[in-house]
């Protein structure tokens, strides 16, 4: 339903849709019973995930750039890939050219969770034969990968920043490297980076889901259960402080998957379609989490 609605709004949905499959797919729910309606149409998830990911090529052909982001399309050619759902060269050849010409960056910073799921993508592609347009330019794109991640790291152990190490250390184990334990220092709280560091702890990789054994589910639950739960409570934003304090400053924010995030700074809202961003830092220190703002 809440794809069916994005679509009905005209909003992009690749990168949600390629998340559903993969869940879906880690579940080990059938994939092909699972259907959505657009425009009076019912189709597979699978299906209809193949025919965004055409109109992004054909964006990338003529604007040169994905409809939604290089993340998002990473996330459709590997949710795609993983679901044993042929992935055309003419896609394939799109992400390699973009890693290789230094496309996969947010503003003039190399982006470093879309070069996690681009090598997590390329690499599937590699370990399952489909067809490239050439070999040799694959191994080199993931070689430029490779090093571009293992560039990112910090010396606290994270790769990019707490949000992308998940996803980044998924990505080289996928690669072939052995990970040593990254930001064993520090806490995750938000549920959307757990979900993506957990596999890695665990050494897994979304490229796990080509393979994985599903059986049958013990369907006897326990009759009583109790559940402990603590929640920490912001007191204050300093985007408040600013709000309430400083004339002629405001701000929105919207919920996503990652908790809220902010949509509207003095009435400029961001729209991925026009490529319209603000820049949020501290003493020129570009933030990373909204935490940050708090200290």
């Amino acid at each position: 339903d809440d794809i069916e609605k994005s679509l009905r709004n005209n909003e992009l949905v690749v990168g949600r849709l390629a998340l559903y499959i993969l869940a879906l797919k880690s579940s080990c729910h059938d994939l092909e019973s699972v259907h959505l309606t657009h425009n009076e149409m019912k189709e597979s998830l699978l299906i209809h995930l193949k025919k965004e990911m055409e109109e992004e090529k054909q964006n990338i052909a003529f604007s040169h750039r994905p409809k939604t982001s290089y993340y998002q399309y990473s996330l459709g050619i590997l949710a795609l890939c993983v679901s044993d759902v042929r992935v055309s060269t003419h896609v394939s050849q799109k992400l390699i050219h973009a890693v290789e010409h230094r496309q996969l960056k947010h503003g003039e910073s190399s982006c470093v969770d879309s070069h996690a799921v681009a090598g997590m993508a390329l690499q599937c592609l590699k370990d399952e034969g489909i067809a490239v347009k050439d070999n040799a330019e694959l191994d080199r794109a993931l070689a430029t990968i490779k090093q571009r991640l293992l560039d990112s790291k910090r010396a606290d152990g994270h790769m990019g920043n707490e949000f992308s190490t998940g996803l980044a250390v998924q990505a080289l184990m996928a690669m072939g490297s052995q990970m040593e334990e990254c930001g064993s220092k520090q806490t995750y709280h938000n549920p959307m980076a757990i979900s993506q560091v957990l596999p890695a702890l665990h050494q897994r990789t979304y490229l796990h889901l080509k393979s994985q054994e599903c059986r049958s589910e013990n369907e006897v639950l326990p009759s009583h259960g109790q559940v402990s739960l603590q929640v920490e409570v912001v007191k204050s934003s300093a985007l408040n402080l600013l709000q309430d304090k400083q004339t002629g400053f405001t701000f929105n924010t919207e919920d996503s998957l990652w908790g809220p995030f902010l949509s509207v700074v003095n009435e400029e809202r961001a729209r991925q379609n026009d490529r319209r961003y603000w820049h949020i830092s501290s003493d020129g220190n570009s933030l990373t989490q909204g935490e940050r703002i708090l200290r």
